[in-house]
């Protein structure tokens, strides 16, 4: 069962903070909780109120996997509507790109008109990754042979990292094995975001 929501209401004493959604495959890792909470407190120094994937609960007794997966589906979009920007974390998992569940909620923000902003701790750019890929091969991917990598220098695929305010993500060296726990990418991207946020609050009428 997914963790129970805080039962006040979203802008309860909080109106002046901009909500972000923190997507990204972290809510895959052993860890999630602590991380969780440890980039809740980052953005809270940082003005803003994080919100995780996880933080709206869903029933699943009684229930089929399909159900409980388009439930999920369901919460998840009904948080990014709720919230006034989103922070992927965009960093490769599982293969050559980023999670393919935050790709869709990166896109699903932008067709809200919401703000994203992008990290990532792996420098290499996206064609040199599918390169790699490509040399090593994996039976249980397809590449087809001689087919075109897309070559823009940039982090990921160019519809994501064009969809951010950055035009590609925020890009960190960490140590390998570290690139879901090292935060300081996160933090950068954070204080990126703050930023473009409180500018666009200021350029508001009464702002």
């Amino acid at each position: 069962m997914r963790r129970a929501r805080n039962n006040t209401s979203p802008r309860q004493g909080l109106a002046a903070r901009p909500r972000a959604y923190l997507a990204g495959p972290d809510v895959f890792l052993e860890h999630v909780a602590a991380i969780a909470a440890c980039k809740k407190r980052l953005c809270a120094a940082h003005g803003m109120e994080g919100v995780f994937p996880l933080d709206e609960a869903i029933a699943e007794r009684r229930r089929s996997p399909a159900l409980i997966a388009r439930a999920i589906g369901a919460a998840n979009e009904a948080l990014i509507r709720e919230c006034d920007l989103v922070i992927a974390n965009c960093s490769p998992f599982r293969g050559v790109s980023m999670d393919a569940g935050t790709a869709y909620e990166i896109g699903f923000a932008r067709a809200l008109g919401k703000p994203v902003f992008g990290y990532t701790n792996v420098l290499a750019d996206y064609r040199h990754r599918a390169e790699r890929y490509r040399r090593l091969g994996d039976p249980l991917n397809a590449d087809a042979a001689n087919s075109e990598i897309e070559d823009f220098g940039l982090a990921e695929n160019l519809m994501i990292a064009t969809a951010t305010v950055a035009n590609d993500l925020v890009r960190t060296r960490v140590k390998p094995g570290r690139e879901f726990v090292d935060q300081r990418g996160f933090v950068r991207c954070l204080a990126l975001a703050a930023k473009a946020m409180a500018n666009s609050s200021r350029r508001r009428p009464g702002g």
